[in-house]
């Protein structure tokens, strides 16, 4: 299971991340809210649709809150209301070591279920 020692949040631009290991990792907040990992947000995904931003939301984006859960993972407040995504530490970390901090969008669960079909 990952472990993170440090977490910087620049409310407007990214969190970044670093690792028991030593490894720093930023992503960007668009990148986070568009693969946020709550059932709506991936259903949305799922069927094709963003997830964010929807219809004639705003796309002015900003964490507003951060909270942790347990030694498990963050779950960010959004800007735009959003609140339900708990991003784990592994979901993060693998996405982190695939290379995607630089703005790829891929939804966190897929990594998870990749890892398993291939392991």
């Amino acid at each position: 299971m990952a472990s993170v020692t440090d977490i910087d949040i620049d409310r407007t631009r990214a969190m970044t991340l670093t690792f028991e290991d030593g490894r720093s990792c930023a992503f960007g907040i668009e990148q986070l809210r568009q693969a946020c990992p709550c059932a709506t947000c991936r259903g949305w995904r799922d069927r094709g649709e963003a997830s964010w931003p929807r219809g004639n939301q705003s796309t002015e984006l900003s964490i507003t809150d951060a909270e942790l859960v347990g030694a498990w993972g963050i779950s960010l407040v959004w800007s735009d209301g959003h609140s339900t995504g708990i991003y784990s530490w592994d979901a993060l970390r693998r996405w982190c070591d695939a290379g995607l901090e630089s703005g790829l969008v891929v939804d966190l669960v897929d990594l998870a279920d990749t890892e398993d079909e291939s392991g």
